[in-house]
């Protein structure tokens, strides 16, 4: 029998923390046997959760004996835990030990440095800090898991169960994963990234900077033909000074500034308006349908017709 030691700690979300118990602990295989022991450890006997109390029924020790460990994300924290967990995650993951994070738990993982040179995701809101308080790791904020072998991350609580999913299709197989997820009664695989989910705001720029009206002006003319070079005239420089200045004040290059406006209009309209595809790719200005659903996916991570009916305003 596979153990998951499932970690607790203060502040633990109940979300994050039900996940990995229900969707390991539920499973049977066709004889009957249960494929998993499913264990609440915790560096204390009772942990404050984010809307209850839990009574952990292992402590720390029980990692290492563990055949996985989940590591759930705490509410509101970022800060990095007690230097007695940090140890006993490194030592598991030095026995060889499977570990793996759901949503914010990619800090705590981060925090004892496993994390460093990995590809890892957290929820989107979270992402651009993580990247920021742990420069080592490569962030990648439009996926809903990245598996690294023996570390795994996921993006929010939900996309926790694919995650849970991917790994029982690891040990037990399709079947065995597709049972786990008629039980938890979710798709076995989700069509598209976290990228779907995101909000698509605008880069931030400065207030008061001269880029403001151009921005503007561009968000006003997305169904025109804009090259850089009539951007760069808009703001009265040389293409050359108008791409450096632009990525200086906003991060990134016009053309790509611009694909995102572009996908931002597609968004509001698909969720708000019954235009067909063509009438959506002449407003948003990408030409043709077919240029389109090709932009449209390669940044959001679906198709414009299933992103539509995921997110269309029952208003509309």
């Amino acid at each position: 029998m596979h153990t998951v030691a499932v970690l607790a700690l203060d502040d633990v979300v109940a979300f994050d923390l039900a996940t990995p118990i229900e969707v390991f602990g539920r499973l049977r295989l066709a004889d009957g046997r249960r494929p998993y022991r499913v264990r609440v450890c915790a560096p204390t006997p009772t942990v404050r959760g984010e809307v209850l109390t839990i009574t952990a029924t292992e402590g720390l020790e029980a990692l290492r004996g563990a055949d996985t460990i989940v590591v759930p994300g705490c509410a509101g924290g970022v800060e990095p835990p007690s230097e007695e967990v940090r140890r006993a995650l490194r030592a598991a993951h030095a026995a060889g030990t499977r570990i793996a994070s759901v949503c914010a738990g990619s800090f705590i993982l981060a925090a004892t440095g496993l994390l460093d040179g990995l590809s890892a995701t957290t929820h989107w809101l979270g992402a651009e800090m993580l990247a920021e308080m742990y420069p080592a790791v490569d962030v990648r904020p439009d996926v809903l898991y990245v598996d690294n072998g023996q570390i795994l991350t996921s993006a929010g609580a939900a996309a926790g169960i694919d995650m849970c999913l991917h790994m029982i299709r690891r040990d037990l197989g399709s079947a065995a994963a597709a049972d786990a997820a008629r039980l938890a009664v979710v798709p076995l695989e989700r069509e598209g990234g976290q990228a779907q989910y995101v909000a698509h705001t605008r880069p931030p720029v400065p207030r008061g900077s001269a880029f403001e009206p151009v921005l503007a002006w561009i968000e006003d003319h997305l169904d025109r033909d804009l090259t850089l070079a009539a951007m760069a005239a808009r703001g009265g420089m040389s293409e050359r000074t108008f791409g450096r200045r632009f990525r200086e004040h906003t991060g990134t290059t016009p053309l790509q500034w611009l694909l995102r406006a572009r996908v931002r209009r597609a968004q509001y309209l698909l969720e708000n308006t019954d235009y067909g595809v063509e009438r959506i790719a002449a407003q948003a200005g990408f030409g043709s349908p077919t240029a389109f659903r090709e932009r449209f996916k390669r940044v959001v991570g679906v198709s414009p017709q299933t992103y539509r009916a995921t997110f269309r305003s029952r208003a509309a």
